[in-house]
């Protein structure tokens, strides 16, 4: 069973990875946006169950295994972050993005946490020194090589120009590229 091959593709795709026609990826397309509306809409009235409901002490019987877990995975998405910029690999973008939102999380939780105490400048100090630098640096160079990448890909693919934003770019730039679909540019709100 072999497979053909695009010989301008990156190595390892399939000639046919993609439905010529679109028809499954648009399928796939609706899917996930039900779902995904499917979670906001569950989720706003879980938090205002939450705020109205939960009291306002809590003792937690394993404290320190909450935050030593959180801490490990914090450690762990930082570590596989930067081992991905070691071994030059794409998998920094996500990973530096988990480790930036935990850290925004880290910050949330040890400022909320220790509100209206004495060490809540403390927590505070960490989260506006440390926590939220380290998040904001995380993020800015994961969209630098989100960039890069993008304007790489829209060049190998031989479109006009240079690529829109990254917010404005379409999921699948070579899907949308192809012939029978709008173009890439057109999507992305260019001409």
């Amino acid at each position: 069973m072999s497979e053909q091959r695009d010989t301008t593709a990156p190595t390892g795709i399939a000639a046919d990875a993609f439905p010529p026609d679109g028809a499954a990826l648009r399928r796939r397309y609706r899917r996930v946006l039900r779902q995904l509306g499917a979670c906001v809409l569950l989720l706003v009235p879980w938090t205002v169950y939450l705020a109205v409901s939960l009291p306002d002490r809590f003792e937690a019987r394993y404290w320190p295994m909450v935050w030593v877990g959180f801490d490990v995975m914090l450690l762990v998405s930082l570590a596989g972050a930067g081992v991905a910029v070691w071994l030059r690999r794409q998998a920094m973008v996500p990973l530096s993005y988990v480790a930036a939102t935990l850290l925004i999380c880290d910050a949330w939780f040890d400022v909320s946490l220790s509100w209206g105490r004495a060490d809540v400048w403390v927590s505070a100090a960490s989260a506006v020194l440390v926590e939220l630098p380290l998040a904001v640096l995380l993020i800015v160079r994961a969209r630098r090589v989100l960039k890069v990448s993008a304007r790489l890909a829209w060049q190998r693919l031989g479109l006009p120009g240079e690529p829109p934003p990254l917010h404005r770019m379409p999921l699948f730039v070579g899907l949308a590229s192809a012939p029978g679909h709008e173009s890439a540019a057109a999507r992305a709100g260019g001409t």
